[in-house]
């Protein structure tokens, strides 16, 4: 089993600043890609910023300059960065990783049970 365990939501105003981080734990071969999704009411979830295991990473128009993903390869961790924070990212925000499962070889998505970011005007 694997599981993706997200922390680091919560309310800010708006122009501040918080750190989202997503720990991946289970029976872990390889991790592929990471990322984070969000998903505001009454829209489709959409993909924020990403990065794979070569440190490449690519970021949604509306985050660029103000989000920054990063991850550490031997927690099995990604981050997410969010800096001058607007009332329009208020959202669930995801983690999703693509993994390799030692046991079965067998490589899938996996997602995060989500945490929610609120930001006040």
């Amino acid at each position: 089993q694997v599981q993706l365990v997200e922390s680091g939501g919560g309310l800010v105003q708006a122009g501040g600043s918080l750190r989202l981080s997503c720990a991946a734990s289970g029976s872990i071969f390889s991790i592929e890609s990471m990322a984070w999704f969000r998903q505001a009411p009454g829209k489709q979830r959409e993909l924020v910023a990403a990065t794979t295991s070569g440190s490449s990473t690519n970021y949604a128009d509306s985050v660029k300059g103000r989000f920054t993903i990063s991850r550490d390869n031997a927690k099995n961790t990604v981050y997410l960065q969010m800096n001058s924070l607007k009332p329009e990212d208020t959202a669930v925000y995801y983690c999703n990783a693509g993994i390799q499962d030692v046991r079965s070889g067998f490589y899938r998505g996996y997602w995060g049970q989500g945490t929610q970011v609120t930001v006040s005007s």
